[in-house]
């Protein structure tokens, strides 16, 4: 009996915590991770460096100094030597730890051994990044922050500048349109592009910037934003009204631009500019940029008179695409599917825009057009996306990076309350005016009936 009773007290509270920390494990990650996974996953780097680093084939053979010091200290075996190990810095997600490069190593080393390291220490995920010349940084992620995502508080936002989405490296994911002028998103049913396109508005929403849609699904993704939005086409006919407006207002940027540059010759050289931001505050025209929902609707016809419509559209799409960033015109472009069988032009669109961004899409060849050409192997991570975990997406740009992203959740009714409040931001543009779209009126909700009502009796 006493037997028993030792075993309950001594068993009953490990039984306890074990699955309690199972529970945390599978539940809530991040308070497994900072009351278990961070002491262990320390411990078990500290004590284990050395070995693993010389099995992963990071280490280098010592130098002669240090050959004689040991001879001539201790009898013991000279061993390799691991690169230079910095302070362990533990993060809400991980570890981040700086290395010295021993000579003759080089980043690409470790990022080759990245997954070794991760299964030797016991993290989720190992990422490697250079600091400057010599020093690396490994940032050891403990578990998986795509599965329940929560943007970092602190984001180095700006102008023209949206934090939209978590990378799978606990980095944030910022749509800058300075640096990346257009972009082609795509995404089948419930992949999250919708997600994707609602962060997009509301962090455009309280910025002096002139917001346009182009929403050929009768307006049902982009009319919940109307008080903010400048202009808004519902269909391709209003679409293609609208367009040839857009070019002309970049025209019109243009002589702007180039009226600046009649300059005399004692003007000083930093008053001469190529686009709108080498402009005077007080003459530099509104950003605009222009959101294409369904773009596949434009490129589809039935008739003659569809095809000649559908020509003429994506010519200005790609004139806008193409000429469009000195004049401050930026291109969101998405869909459910885009392809070279669209239709004439759809290649030549699609070279012109640098960001690619690809939730789950319905087939493979989607998936090529949108990153084939500037990262084959992430055409494959991007076919894999499941359908269980909508706002996941693989992210690219021409420079041939990519990782995987997800948006966090923001309902429509929040992100249709972001536009109402900045609704007086949205800037005055008299070109396009014709196609600003209506904003209804919500009805005042009174405590109390203004009459009361009796009931009706025979």
């Amino acid at each position: 009996m006493s037997d028993l009773t030792t075993l309950l007290e001594v068993g009953g509270p490990v039984a306890a915590l074990g699955g309690g920390a199972a529970y945390a494990r599978a539940k809530h990650p991040a308070a497994y991770w900072s009351t278990v996974g961070l002491p262990v996953s320390t411990v078990r780097l500290l004590s284990s460096y050395g070995s693993v680093m010389e099995a992963c084939g990071l280490t280098v053979a010592p130098s002669r100094l240090r050959v004689l010091a040991v001879k001539a200290m201790t009898q013991r075996e000279v061993r390799p030597v691991p690169p230079r190990r910095g302070l362990i810095r533990p993060t809400t997600t991980g570890l981040r730890i700086r290395l010295r490069l021993a000579p003759g190593q080089e980043p690409a080393d470790f990022a080759a051994s990245a997954e070794r390291l991760r299964h030797a220490w016991g993290v989720h995920a190992v990422y490697v990044s250079t600091v400057k010349p010599g020093v690396v940084e490994l940032r050891l992620v403990g578990y998986d922050v795509l599965r329940r995502v929560r943007m970092p508080r602190k984001v180095a936002g700006g102008f023209l500048k949206v934090p939209v989405a978590l990378r799978e490296d606990v980095t944030p994911f910022v749509r800058d349109y300075r640096t990346i002028p257009h972009q082609l998103t795509l995404g089948a049913t419930l992949s999250g592009k919708s997600m994707y396109l609602r962060h997009l508005i509301a962090g455009l929403a309280p910025q002096p910037v002139a917001i346009v849609g182009i929403d050929c699904k009768r307006g049902v993704e982009l009319a919940p934003f109307a008080p903010r939005l400048s202009a808004l086409a519902t269909d391709p006919e209003q679409a293609a009204e609208l367009l040839p407006v857009l070019v002309k207002e970049m025209e019109d940027r243009y002589d702007l631009i180039k009226a600046r540059q009649g300059i005399a010759p004692g003007t000083p050289d930093e008053e001469i500019t190529s686009d709108i931001w080498g402009l005077p505050e007080r003459e530099r025209p509104v950003p605009v940029v222009l959101f294409v929902d369904e773009v596949a609707e434009l490129f589809m016809v039935a008739t003659r008179k569809d095809e000649e419509r559908r020509d003429e559209m994506v010519t200005q799409l790609i004139r806008l695409a193409q000429l469009g960033r000195a004049a401050g015109m930026y291109l969101e472009v998405c869909g459910q599917r885009f392809g070279a069988e669209l239709g004439k032009g759809a290649t030549m669109l699609r070279a012109q825009l640098t960001g690619r961004v690809c939730h789950r899409v319905n087939d493979e060849a989607s998936a090529k057009m949108a990153l084939g050409d500037i990262a084959p192997e992430a055409v494959m991570a991007a076919c894999s996306i499941a359908p269980e975990r909508p706002g996941l997406a693989v992210a690219g740009d021409t420079s041939g990076g990519w990782s995987r992203i997800r948006t966090p959740y923001l309902s429509l009714g929040d992100a249709a309350e972001t536009c109402r409040r900045w609704a007086k931001l949205a800037p005055d543009l008299p070109a396009l005016k014709p196609f600003r779209p209506d904003v209804l009126v919500r009805p005042v909700e009174s405590a109390s009936p203004v009459v009361l009502p009796h009931p009706v009796t025979d």
